[in-house]
């Protein structure tokens, strides 16, 4: 742990350098867009908008993207849907009116801006610090010498380097002395700083309360359409099964006592050998029925929730599967279907595709969230566009503002992780 956290020092010192340097670019392109802003009255400004907008925006996502890898900072693009594209001059007109009116491209403006005296005092002390530290070291060593020598003179903070420097050791002991205590200031340091500046791109560069709103509701109407779609399928699904089903079971006992009571005076051994027949199809028929019922919503999860349900899931797999099920209530009902028919998919695809033997499944409920986390010992390697329908688990939990996230290291274990927003009803409590 403490090595993890010395690495974790020394790397955030350098990358508070990366976003200094990514700085140049990004104050290039604000440059050329400040051009184009320039000639704004005229056509040529107004042709130039759009593109010169999107450069600015692609340079920034760099910067959103550090930032949420590099940082403890998450920050969303902020940006508002832009019409749909039309064609002709109109649709041109009306791309430029959206983008211009966005006020996160103005904010992505005023970033590049400011942008690099911030990052100068928050993310690239640290590392500059470190480097100032280096060359005190480099001075001790050698170069404060060869300055004297050559009849330069410097300044080490309020060390003097100049001829006979080399051979004073107070100075030498002084400039060390300081250098140690940059490269470790510098070190120390550096986490934290990040984080400032992860806060004030933050500010910057994440979402306005207009952008969150037109980003919930944009993302509200993508979900609900692919829960309508989910919907549509899966009535289709049971109407097929019903049809080539049971249906074709019931139609079929109809007809064979159609024909028993023709054969009932005249051969009552054949019928009592069809009547056999139908209790046989009957059967069938009733266990297709319960089969489609329980894929519906199983009996089991309407009566004990989700926990049992999966418990009861588990016990009817291939694969060894144990489950840690910590739930002080119960979500409601759309939910618990969501998480159940989610675990359920994941484990077909683990017994399909991973090559596994055991499965580890752990139910809890902390900070208002439903957390399922699914592992297998198999081979790994799995993706979201894998065609293993992970995807699509995706996309029924995302109905309710769910996320999911998957590891999976060639070689194994994969983990996929489900997070649903959700509150729990109060355990019943039977009587004593």
């Amino acid at each position: 742990m403490k090595q993890r956290r010395l690495q974790r020092h020394a790397i955030a010192a350098w990358r508070g350098l990366a976003f200094m340097l990514l700085g140049i670019p990004a104050t290039l392109v604000g440059l050329w867009f400040i051009t184009v802003i320039s000639m704004i009255t005229s056509f040529v400004g107004v042709l130039l908008f759009p593109s010169a907008t999107m450069l600015l925006r692609t340079q920034l996502d760099a910067y959103r993207d550090r930032i949420n890898r590099w940082t403890d900072v998450r920050i969303e693009r902020p940006y508002l849907p832009e019409p749909e594209p039309e064609p002709g001059v109109h649709g041109y007109f009306k791309r430029f009116i959206a983008l211009i009116s966005d006020p996160a491209t103005w904010r992505d403006y005023l970033w590049v801006v400011i942008d690099p005296v911030v990052a100068l005092f928050t993310a690239a002390l640290p590392g500059l610090l470190v480097l100032y530290g280096i060359w005190g070291y480099v001075l001790a060593a050698f170069a404060g010498d060869m300055i004297g020598h050559y009849g330069g003179s410097d300044w080490y903070t309020y060390i003097h380097v100049t001829e006979g420097y080399g051979s004073d050791t107070g100075r030498v002991v002084s400039t060390l002395a300081v250098a140690t205590a940059c490269v470790a200031v510098g070190y120390a340091i550096a986490p934290r700083m990040l984080n400032v500046y992860g806060r004030w791109g933050r500010t910057i560069l994440g979402p306005t309360k207009k952008s969150q709103l037109a980003l919930r509701v944009r993302h509200l109407t993508e979900t609900r359409s692919e829960a309508v779609d989910a919907s549509a399928a899966e009535l289709r699904r049971i109407e097929r099964d019903l049809h080539d089903g049971a249906q074709a079971r019931l139609v079929a006992m109809g007809m064979t006592l159609g024909a028993i009571e023709h054969l009932l005076d005249k051969d009552p051994a054949k019928a009592r050998l069809l009547l056999s027949e139908t209790r046989a199809t009957s059967a069938k028929a009733l266990h297709e029925l319960r089969d489609l019922v329980r894929g519906i919503h199983p009996p089991v999860l309407a009566d004990r929730g989700v926990g049992d349900a999966v418990k009861a899931l588990a016990l009817d797999h291939p694969l060894n599967v144990e489950v840690s099920a910590d739930l002080p209530g119960r979500p409601d009902a759309p939910v618990e279907s969501a998480a159940y028919f989610a675990v359920s998919e994941i484990l077909t695809n683990a017994a399909k595709h991973s090559g596994a033997s055991r499965v580890w499944i752990d139910m809890r409920y902390e900070d208002g969230m439903l957390r399922i986390a699914v592992t297998d010992d198999g081979r790994g390697g799995a993706t979201l566009d894998g065609g293993t329908g992970l995807r699509g688990i995706e996309r029924r939990i995302g109905t309710f503002d769910g996320v999911l996230a998957l590891t999976s290291p060639v070689g194994g274990p994969t983990m996929v992780t489900l997070e649903l927003p959700c509150a729990l009803s109060s355990p019943k409590i039977s009587p004593s």
